[in-house]
This record gives structure tokens, sequence and C-alpha cells, in this order.
């Protein structure tokens, strides 16, 4: 494969790849003058990454500090440390990224890793690993997932994951297909994309606005392979788009976002409910989930592919078979339109409706800034060490607002709004 001296792919489009960079930074995070930034990425992400470095000195930063990662280096781990080695991971470094966030520092993360890099590694070391690194990271994570801060997460089309969304292109095609399809689903492919996310954002706030006037007590979910009623948190509030932290910066946390989303309650969740697209965790890829709750909690966990991952997962903590967070997205959002799987939760929760096992966002309650941990957990917030998120959504969907009298209201109907 070709490259310009920056090690970007001759043929990804460098004028939307700069793009991507300048929404990440002016829309993504809305990095304020004199702000610091803590950004992580794999190496293969680097043309991207340095991109977003510029921008972000452009736009005032303080200090930018990137920390990267390697697939090879990951896997090096699985083929030669010793066996103890797995129930460790690098807590300073969390422990100084939560430190950095303390002090007001921004958080971008630059996704772009080979989706199966672990597949074929064995599970139990895999989970023992995500296990370790999720305890250690719970530090920084809070800060991020109590919105304490700005930040954003966007993608870049490492080859082995373009291999996997585009399997048998050459590779110059699939890097160039999947770069597309990011800029697509990122909204850079067109002259101002800051203008269009302001629209965009603009038709989110819209959603969440109906939603909270209608303060639902319930969500119920039928279709095929589903009957499921997730009660929602005392005094939920539904997000969508953009949302202003505790430290008053208005960011787009996820480019591409097509979800509005709330914190459903940890303790009123019943029926099952089955996966409409594969999840990629870690990895692996679990496939044709179902599970069943009751109370609450899921009592009984299938799928045709990944379950020993899948249990390993459910088995982190007293919070991971509970959710933490249930999401709306049309079934004609452009991503899955698109038609593609891309193997990364970042875009395919996008594409679909659905609900994530384990911690939930204390910024999704009512002046949830100025909530403490207990009342959060007495609202029926979840606290956990994961947070994944799998897709339930598709065009055979049905969703009734259901209020606290039992009166019902379409949400959604074949997963397009009601």
């Amino acid at each position: 494969m070709t490259t310009h001296s920056r090690g970007v792919s001759a043929s990804i489009d460098p004028v939307k790849l700069d793009r991507l960079a300048e929404v990440a930074i002016k829309v993504g995070l809305q990095l304020q003058p004199g702000q610091d930034l803590v950004l992580t990425s794999s190496i293969a992400a680097l043309p991207l990454t340095r991109r977003i470095v510029e921008h972000a000195y452009k736009a005032g930063a303080g200090l930018v500090t990137p920390i990267f990662n390697d697939d090879e280096i990951t896997l090096a781990r699985f083929r030669y440390g010793a066996d103890a080695g797995f129930d460790r991971a690098a807590g300073w470094l969390y422990e100084g990224m939560a430190k950095a966030f303390s002090n007001n520092a921004a958080r971008l993360a630059v996704r772009g890793e080979d989706p199966s890099l672990l597949s074929s590694q064995d599970p139990a070391k895999v989970a023992r690993a995500n296990k370790a690194n999720s305890m250690a990271y719970q530090p920084a994570l809070e800060k991020i997932t109590g919105f304490d801060i700005n930040w954003n997460i966007v993608a870049y089309p490492d080859l082995a994951w373009a291999r996997q969304v585009f399997p048998g292109e050459p590779d110059d095609v699939a890097v160039v297909k999947l770069a597309d399809a990011i800029f697509s689903a990122s909204r850079v492919d067109v002259e101002d994309p800051i203008g269009n996310w302001k629209a965009h954002n603009a038709a989110l706030a819209e959603r969440t606005k109906w939603l909270n006037e209608h303060n639902f007590h319930s969500l119920h979910f039928t279709g095929p392979g589903t009957d499921l009623t997730v009660g929602l948190a005392d005094g939920h509030e539904w997000m969508g788009g953009a949302s202003t932290a505790k430290n008053g910066v208005t960011c787009n946390p996820n480019i591409p976002t097509e979800e509005v989303f709330t914190t459903p309650h940890a303790r009123r969740v019943e029926g099952h409910v089955s996966s409409t697209k594969p999840l990629s965790y870690q990895g692996t890829l679990i496939d044709e989930i179902s599970v069943r709750f009751e109370g609450g909690r899921i009592v009984e966990a299938k799928a045709s592919k990944g379950e020993d991952v899948l249990k390993k997962v459910l088995d982190t903590d007293e919070g991971a078979r509970r959710l933490g967070e249930v999401a709306l997205v049309p079934h004609s959002s452009p991503i899955s339109k698109s038609g593609l799987l891309f193997f990364n939760t970042l875009f395919d929760e996008n594409a679909a409706c659905h609900i994530a096992l384990g911690q939930c966002y204390s910024k999704c309650f009512v002046n949830g800034a100025s909530l403490s941990e207990d009342e959060i957990a007495e609202r029926g917030g979840n606290k956990s060490f994961i947070h994944i998120d799998w897709m339930i959504g598709s065009d055979k969907i049905d969703i009734d607002g259901v209020a606290k009298d039992g009166g019902r209201v379409p949400v959604m109907r074949k997963g397009e709004w009601a």
C-alpha cells in the first residue's frame, strides 16, 4: 500500500481526514483554550491522531499527552506473558489519568484496532486481563461516566479492521471503503461538517425533549425473540447528541452518534431479549445473544458464538448482570442504512436500539451532577466495572412507553419513531 510521508494511505481522502480531526476537537470535545488533553490511540491510527493534535494546539490546548497501544504488542503479552501477569493492569497509569481529569483535562480516544485481535487467544486469560484492566481503570472511568469532563471517541480505518468489514477486497480498497464509511457516519463528507453537526444535535435534542416530557415509567420492547420491559430509573433524564459536562463544556462524546439514551432502573427489568447484531468485545465476537431478566438481573444467558466470554463478562461483578443504559436509534439511521456491520460498538450501536450491561451514566438523572453515589443507587442507577453496549433493535421491533398508571404511548414502530 502506498503511503504519504505522514503515514496515511494515499487513497484515504486527506481533506476528510483533516475534517474529522477538526470535528473531534471543535464538536466532539469543544476543547477550551488552555485545557489539557489526554489522548489514547492505536499506533495504526497515527495519521488521524497527528492531525487531532494539530487541531488541539490550534484551538489553544495547554498540553496534549498521547498514550499509544499497538496490536502486535498486545498479542505478545498473550503469546509469551507469564500466567500471573494476566491478573495485573497499569493502575498507576489510570490513577494518573484520573488525576489529570480531576484537574480538568479533556479525554479523547482514537479507536481503530483489530476487532478479532484476541479471538484465537485463551478466553480465560482474555477475561482475567479484561477484569484486571476494568478494575484498575475505575478511577478514570468514574470521571468519564460521571461526565466530570468533556470527552470524545472517534475512529480511524485500520487495515486489520477494514479486512474484517470488507472481506475479500484488496487491502487498499478495503481501507478506502472503511474510511468512506467512517467519514459518512461521522458527518464529515459534507462541505460544512460543523454546521451539519449543529443541525443534527438540534434534531436529537427534539427527541430527548419529547421523551423527557412523557417521563415514562418503563419501555416495552416486542419483536422476534424479544418481550422485554425496561423500567426507567426514578428521576431519569434522556440525553442525546451534545450535552454539557460538569465542567461546563458542551461536547459530543461519541462521533458518530444517532442515539438518545437514559438510565434504566437496575432492579426493574423483566422478560427476554435477543441481540440483532453481533457484539465485538475486546477481540471476541459474541453472536446471537439471548438473555432473560428477573428483577432486573440476567438469570439466563446464551450465545451461538463467544458464549464463554459472555458468561465471564456477566460474572465480572454484581452489577454486570444488570443494565446501565437503554438507547433508542431509528432503523433508518445512516449507519443502519449503510448495511455494514462494523464490528465496533461505536458504530454498530448507532445502527440499532441497544442496551448496556453494567455502569450507568449519572448524568442521565435530573440534576445528576449533584447526586451522591448512594442517591443514584437509590433511584435505580447501576454500578459496575463494565459498560458494554449490545444491539437489540431492528425493523421488526416495536417499543411502547408505559406511564406509571399503565397508559401506553407508541415510541417506535418497526424500528422507526412512531
